[in-house]
């Protein structure tokens, strides 16, 4: 195949910047090129110094909530104050983008939906990368007029940014009606064997599995640390939850010192941990090469430290905050490869509790370590090139 040329659309999220990491190496490794549109601080300090990006008025990290947002007021604050602003700022850097390199095909991540406007109104063929696998099964559909809400601000920005309505474009025309899932292909980074089945997106959806790539090492991390000889425990609620996390992280840090056979790594940024003698809390943490050593988990059910987890085997203790995360923490359970705990009332005692049992009782490991193979078999990031190469070679044809 002749090489094409892919432009990658991001937000300043790390935990939806990560899994295209991998895919722009194998895409690159195919003899491709690769572009994003982006904040190019966080998506270099991701991708590293060689990636190309494009800037476009992308704030280098997310508008932050208030601690205490759950359920549909979180939602509201989500579209409403980040995605949907978010969007109209990235509109024109993504045109600009788009003019200056020309992409054969664009991936575009469901929460950038600028990306997809652009897409559409440029006729460029694009592939949705859905980080947010648990949105897959559309969970607003219990919620009929949250579901309505949200459509109808995905139609307004439409408009507002010269596009028909999807309902009158039918080459465009996507399946739940809306930007965040492209008609022509839907990379997930999960499988069927965490995140199910999905009938509404049979023909579009391709689970690739994580999509893992190498990530900058740390230095100073202090591996020397870490015994041999006790199960070890990493625990941490995400970069975008740190505002909420702080009392999360505590409990578990007191709950893996009331158990000195056990040592604990917490990745806490905002230094809110007491130290203990059995637990380590730094601010950052390689967290790929420590879960390579985890015997367990303790996490806010975020789609990417959960699939990153079960990759390699580690059985979960999840709490999940909001956002699609209760959904995440219900495919967990369901696939018996965790306890779900609830954030809100976790205090050291339950947070003990689910931890003995997911490292006593076998059948959490072998359920992780089942999700794990599955992951691995569906190909990560070479799959998800060899996607976008057949939607490039079709759109070529058409």
């Amino acid at each position: 195949m002749r090489p094409r040329r892919f432009l990658i659309v991001v937000p300043p999220l790390v935990g939806h910047i990560n899994p295209t990491v991998g895919v722009a190496a194998a895409l690159v490794a195919r003899g491709h090129q690769v572009a994003w549109v982006g904040n190019p601080e966080l998506v270099g300090s991701l991708a590293g110094p060689g990636a190309e990006v494009l800037d476009c008025a992308v704030p280098g990290a997310p508008v932050v909530r208030a601690a205490g947002l759950r359920g549909p007021a979180a939602l509201k604050f989500l579209w409403e104050t980040f995605l949907i602003p978010l969007a109209e700022a990235m509109v024109p850097g993504v045109a600009a983008a788009v003019e200056a390199f020309a992409p054969d095909v664009m991936l575009v991540d469901q929460q950038a939906v600028a990306g997809a406007v652009v897409a559409m109104r440029c006729g460029v063929p694009w592939a949705t990368s859905a980080t947010t696998a648990a949105e897959l099964g559309n969970p607003l559909a219990a919620m009929p007029k949250v579901d309505a809400w949200v459509r109808q601000l995905l139609l307004e920005l439409e408009v507002r940014n010269g596009l028909a309505t999807t309902a009158a474009s039918p080459r465009y025309q996507c399946t739940y009606g809306d930007l965040r899932f492209s008609p022509h292909l839907v990379l997930a980074y999960s499988t069927a064997a965490l995140s199910g089945e999905v009938a509404a997106l049979r023909e579009t959806l391709r689970y690739v599995g994580p999509s893992i790539a190498e990530r900058p090492t740390d230095p100073a991390f202090p591996w020397h640390r870490l015994p041999d000889d006790r199960p070890l425990v990493f625990a941490s609620v995400g970069t975008a939850n740190s505002d909420a996390g702080a009392s999360f992280l505590q409990a578990c840090a007191e709950a893996i010192a009331d158990r000195p056979h056990l040592f604990g790594v917490v990745a806490d940024p905002t230094a809110a941990v007491a130290p203990a003698d059995n637990v380590l809390a730094v601010p950052h943490v390689p967290q790929l090469d420590l879960l390579q050593r985890a015997d367990a988990a303790i996490c806010h059910a975020g789609q990417n430290t959960v699939c990153e987890a079960l990759y390699h085997g580690v059985p979960l203790v999840v709490a999940p905050i909001r956002d699609d995360q209760p959904v995440v923490a219900q495919q967990v359970t369901a696939a018996g490869a965790g306890v779900r705990i609830r954030f809100a009332h976790a205090r050291p005692t339950q947070i003990g509790t689910a931890l003995d049992q997911v490292l006593t009782e076998p059948a959490f490991a072998a359920a992780a370590r089942r999700i794990g193979e599955s992951f691995r078999g569906a190909g990560g990031a070479a799959a998800a090139a060899e996607h976008l190469e057949s939607l490039a070679y079709l759109e070529s044809l058409a």
